[in-house]
């Protein structure tokens, strides 16, 4: 009895102490007679958000955050103690009667505390709805009287109804800042914040250097974000007064969780949770390409991501040093051509960008556009001007001063930027210029002059190209005499190129100079008089692709134009030579990337996803939009090149066919391909169709998500191939394990799944259940429920050998270890 009686007091400690827990996870308010300890939470009234404390990954750290609570992954949305966690369980949070939050270890030591400005008479801290951690007044519900919020000390992420800028008043700026890693919430390398300079921009800095900008705001988005546009999900706001200056989103729908978060990798990515596949989508990112590198093409020179080489100078600039510029060094940026002279000044509109840099500007709410021009002409180091707000006809002035920093080609942006020029580099229809009446006389006379000697030198060049061309041409007849299977120049669609003229460009086709070999011949980097970069495809006399494969890739890729297709230039046949011309891709092909160790980690998650979409892309245009229906028949990782920013181009088109009218599959004696990557209806049956292609972006997929051929794959606990071995791994429900090991921190789950599941389709044994290119394109966007694959073909190493050996696979073949394609450093 007196056993029992000694465990009563004990019994009943844990029943208060279990009952004050549960009340505390049911409040979303704490006063002053209230502590929140380690396993204690508050909950916001709607039950959205969560405020207690946590581990992050595999840290034994403990950090006092809010997450939200219904989500199964843990999303932590912002972190009190970021730069001293507790070591243990045994800290506690306490509300201090005159208004502060203080975080307290286990021996009492603050560790953190919200320091509010003012003392309170009656105050309280709540948890709201919006996921805002709040003390105020008790009963004032004006977020603007609050003596704090959580809102106004953002971690690494924005979430609706929080603003990105600054006080003008205080000083007090609301920026993010990145995690160091999964592990460790303290602040990071990476800041998202509004610079605190002239007309304020978003700007992501890298330590103390900028590592991307987003642009002025023109009144209806940042001008270096085009793709922010109205739409249903969230709107978004710029504010700027004389209080404040600040970026905001809120959602359509109240429901919804979103987020904006400041990555570890300098990404700034917005997100929202898909309920169906419980996993987080990654909706947008804000800096997307090579362009978007901070002034990547130095000052007064812009960025164009369509053209090659990217940078450019400005319209009467030029490079500052030429040698560093020919060889992709743009960071000393371009020089006016002719220097400026004050009186004499004119300006040359241009439109379609993003506004350079405004580090050096002036601006003012209340000039119209003429105000704006004519003081920017009273003050010689002003180099442009431009309305501040596009909307209703434009308004204000901004004015530049000094070199102009950070623009790149944006063709749907409407603002218009006026830059200042020197006269003599002021062409009609250029813009606004100084016209000085005392010349205008001499200025007529010397136009006509000018435009009298034009004319004759034009005529006297026209003929002079004509007479080449007649040559050339008569060359070029002579050439195709000669040729020994009697190739017809009529045969052909695209540009001749002179074969001394691909001789010089070569350094007469030297081992300096060559890429790679493959089944075609070699490959050589080249280069023209007018400095275009060309990779020059030769035909080597004991080639095992001949005359048709030649003509067929020549015809095919010339009527083949896509952002996701090699771009040829043009063909040479000279006696024996047979040579195809092709834009140069510096990155070489995507083989290198995904199977060598010491590339692979250049390929993150979401540029491997913008190469499978890219790849897809490229493929629905020639099964369905192009003029004709082509089935390439021979793709693969090396025949995949990459451009500049790692956007992927299908190339080699020399076994491809094309389909007419309704035709949708055909049969042949000669099965062309390469191991790994062809479907078993082709290999054994010789019957290809564009369901072929279709299995073999299926493996290209399964192979960029892995990191591993399909061909070699070995595995210790079976002898699968990497078919087989994902097969396996998906139908035991652990796919994730497919996933090559450099992306499992960083990629974006859903996606990589889904990837994996669409790989799995299209690798199918039966083609008729493979999806087409179309329905591929949509699955690897959409979120809807994909159908579940069947058995994939050739999933072992025995189902390969053994049709190596049925069909007449090597004659002709395009050996994946020896491809033209296969570009190999020198």
């Amino acid at each position: 009895m007196e056993v029992t009686m000694v465990y009563i007091p004990i019994l009943l400690f844990c029943f208060f102490s279990l009952l004050n827990r549960l009340t505390a996870t049911a409040i979303d308010t704490i006063n002053t007679t209230q502590s929140i300890r380690d396993g204690d939470t508050i909950v916001s009234a709607d039950g959205t958000y969560e405020l207690g404390f946590f581990s992050p990954g595999t840290s034994k750290n403990r950090y006092l955050g809010i997450w939200y609570r219904k989500i199964p992954v843990q999303t932590v949305v912002w972190v009190a103690n970021r730069e001293t966690p507790l070591n243990d369980s045994l800290g506690v949070l306490k509300f201090t009667n005159k208004g502060i939050l203080i975080l307290l270890d286990r021996r009492g030591s603050v560790i953190w505390s919200s320091n509010t400005p003012r003392p309170a008479r009656n105050p309280t801290a709540q948890l709201l709805e919006s996921g805002n951690l709040v003390v105020k007044e008790e009963g004032d519900n004006n977020l603007e009287n609050s003596l704090w919020q959580s809102f106004e000390h953002p971690a690494d992420t924005i979430l609706p109804g929080m603003k990105l800028g600054r006080s003008r008043i205080t000083g007090m700026a609301w920026s993010m800042t990145s995690w160091k890693s999964e592990d460790d919430p303290s602040r990071g390398n990476i800041t998202c914040k509004l610079a605190p300079y002239g007309y304020p921009d978003m700007v992501v800095m890298e330590g103390l250097e900028v590592k991307y900008r987003s642009g002025l705001w023109d009144g209806l988005r940042f001008s270096g974000v085009p793709s922010t546009k109205p739409n249903p999900i969230y709107k978004y706001e710029f504010v700027f007064n004389e209080k404040e200056v600040f970026y905001r989103e809120t959602l359509v729908d109240k429901s919804m969780h979103w987020r904006l978060v400041t990555r570890e990798n300098g990404d700034i990515a917005s997100f929202t949770w898909i309920e169906k596949t419980h996993s987080w989508l990654l909706y947008e990112t804000a800096n997307t390409d090579n362009c978007d590198r901070y002034a990547l093409c130095g000052a007064n020179g812009f960025c164009d991501i369509q053209s090659s080489p990217v940078c450019d100078c400005l319209n009467g600039f030029v490079p500052k040093s030429p040698r560093d510029w020919d060889v992709t060094d743009w960071s000393n940026g371009c020089v006016r051509r002719t220097p400026l002279n004050c009186s004499g000044d004119g300006f040359r509109k241009l439109a379609g960008l993003k506004m350079p840099e405004t580090k050096s500007s002036w601006f003012s709410k209340t000039m119209n556009l003429e105000e704006c021009r004519n003081t920017c002409l009273e003050k010689c180091n002003c180099t442009a001007y431009s309305n501040l707000d596009i909307r209703n006809g434009g308004s204000g002035c901004l004015l530049w001063f000094g070199d102009l920093v950070d623009i790149r080609v944006f063709a749907e942006n409407e603002q218009e930027i006026y830059i200042r020029m020197a006269e003599s580099e002021l062409d009609n229809g250029d813009g606004a210029k100084i016209n000085k009446k005392s010349k205008a006389k001499k200025r007529i006379i010397a136009s006509t002059v000018l435009s009298t000697g034009i004319l004759f030198v034009g005529l006297a060049l026209v003929l002079s190209v004509w007479m080449k061309k007649q040559q050339k041409n008569r060359k070029i007849a002579d050439a195709l005499e000669r040729s020994a299977n009697h190739m017809h120049k009529e045969d052909l669609e695209l540009p001749m190129f002179d074969l001394g003229t691909l001789a010089c460009a070569t350094n007469n086709f030297s081992v300096e100079n060559k890429l790679g070999e493959g089944g075609f011949g070699s490959v050589y980097k080249g280069t023209l008089e007018d400095r275009r970069e060309i990779a020059v495809k030769r035909l080597s006399k004991n080639s095992r692709q001949g005359l048709d494969e030649f003509k067929n890739e020549a015809n095919y890729i010339v009527k083949l134009q896509h952002q996701n297709l090699v771009k040829l230039l043009g063909c040479c046949i000279q006696g024996d030579e047979k040579i195809l011309i092709y834009e140069f891709l510096p990155n070489r092909s995507l083989d290198i990337f995904i199977f060598e160790h010491t590339h692979s980690f250049l390929l993150d998650w979401p540029k491997r996803c913008n190469i499978i979409f890219g790849i897809a892309r490229g493929l629905l245009y020639l099964h369905q939009d192009s003029r004709l229906r082509v089935i390439h028949r021979d793709l693969k990782a090396s025949n995949i090149l990459l451009d500049d920013d790692l956007n992927p181009k299908i190339s080699d088109f020399g076994l491809a066919r094309s389909f007419g009218g309704n035709e949708t599959e055909a049969n042949t004696n000669k099965v062309a391909g390469t191991y790994g990557y062809i479907s078993p209806e082709y290999a054994n049956h010789g019957l290809y169709s564009l369901k072929s292609d279709v299995f073999s972006f299926g493996v290209l997929v399964l192979e960029i998500v892995s990191g591993n051929r399909n061909r070699g794959f070995i595995h210790p606990d079976h002898n699968l191939n990497l078919l087989g071995h994902a097969w396996r791994l998906f139908e035991e429900n652990r796919p994730l394990e497919l996933v090559a090991e450099s992306l499992v921190i960083a990629c974006n789950l859903s996606e990589v799944l889904r990837s994996i599941h669409v790989g799995l389709l299209c690798v199918q044994e039966n083609p008729e259940d493979r999806p087409n290119m179309s329905n591929v394109a949509l699955m690897l966007r959409d979120d809807d429920t994909l159908p579940q694959p069947k058995q994939p073909g050739f999933f072992t190493e025995r189902d390969l050998t053994e049709a190596r050996h049925s069909s007449s696979l090597s004659k002709p073949c395009s050996v994946n270890e020896c491809s033209i394609s296969e570009l190999r450093p020198r």
